[in-house]
């Protein structure tokens, strides 16, 4: 059995939760912020209920990745969680849980977090900077809007 490792991060978002909730379910809005750059998603799938599809297929600098879940909780505007596969994991069957929570904070702005559990522990340095560039990206993704 392969080693796991927890992801977590966390940062304020400049809009409200039911607004930075709602980013999370939005295809267009996904292809624009999620995948650090300059990895992009090029088809994508969100069936926004519980037991629904989520699948991202990734054009990566040096291959293409198939990411694929199910929603496990949907709790709008304060959580998110699903399940997660990723095609270029030791063993691509392995199956991770992402959990996003999203909670007020000071000038109508958001403290999202993640908690991403069960990654491959070779992973976890891969999937912190992921994360980390990605919640960047949608940080910067809500300031311009």
């Amino acid at each position: 059995m392969t080693e796991t490792a927890t992801v977590r991060v966390r940062r304020i978002m400049p809009a409200p939760p039911d607004v930075v909730f709602d980013e999370w379910l939005d295809p267009e809005s996904l292809r624009e912020w999620m995948c650090p750059r300059p990895d992009r998603i090029v088809a994508l799938t969100v069936e926004p209920h519980v037991g629904g599809v989520v699948r991202f297929d990734v054009d990566a600098v040096d291959r293409t990745v198939l990411i694929t879940g199910r929603f496990l909780e949907i709790d709008r505007p304060r959580l998110l969680r699903f399940t997660w596969s990723n095609s270029n994991w030791p063993d691509p069957t392995a199956t991770s849980v992402v959990e996003v929570t999203f909670a007020p904070a000071d000038d109508d702005q958001t403290l999202m977090s993640i908690e991403h559990t069960l990654v491959p522990s070779t992973e976890f340095d891969d999937f912190h900077n992921g994360w980390t560039l990605t919640f960047d990206q949608l940080g910067a993704f809500l300031q311009g809007r």
